[in-house]
């Protein structure tokens, strides 16, 4: 398959945020913006990759690795495609 580009717009929400925000700031690096909220933090970057699944199960899962009590609540966008997440489960497909 070939690399696409993913427009990401999270919300993550954990236990211990102080403990995931510097792994957040190494996953988006200097492709986005992470903002703090009450609970988490508000997440918006592009990212490369073959499919949004493959990217939000990586994203997750080295957040989980830091904290387990983290979830994120994301949408990928890819051309006219977008997906909805929660946590590892797709919960909406949408073509515009």
């Amino acid at each position: 398959m070939s690399e696409k580009k993913f427009a990401l717009s999270a919300k993550v929400s954990s236990a211990n945020p102080s403990a995931i925000k510097p792994v957040l700031e190494r996953i988006v690096a200097s492709n986005g913006s992470i903002k703090p909220t009450a609970d988490g933090f508000e997440v918006n970057a592009e990212f490369s990759g073959e499919s949004a699944r493959d990217l939000n199960r990586m994203m997750l899962s080295e957040l989980r690795r830091v904290e387990k009590k983290t979830s994120i609540r994301s949408q990928w966008t890819c051309g006219d495609t977008t997906e909805k997440f929660f946590d590892y489960a797709l919960k909406q497909t949408k073509k515009a």
